[in-house]
């Protein structure tokens, strides 16, 4: 029955911010990783892999906040008219 799952709802804002924190940490944990392999090979070895995990760690958060992203459907848009 998946697809009978409900839904949270979260407000536009919400779902703005959730998908910028996304790229933020995709792009840095890749970031991250890439000096990190860097740094494996050349001079620290101890420190690139640090980086490297760590920016692993990072882009992992950014994937499953698209995850959560999927799940999440935004508030309707009511207008309030007196």
């Amino acid at each position: 029955m998946a697809g009978s799952e409900a839904r949270k709802t979260v407000s536009p804002r919400t779902i703005v911010w959730i998908e910028r924190l996304v790229w933020i940490l995709i792009y840095g944990g890749l970031l991250l990783m890439s000096v990190g392999l860097f740094l494996v090979r050349g001079e620290g070895p101890v420190l690139g892999s640090v980086l490297l995990v760590k920016g692993g760690i990072v882009t992992a958060a950014g994937v499953f906040l698209i995850w959560l992203r999927s799940r999440l459907k935004p508030t309707p848009i009511t207008n309030k008219q007196d």
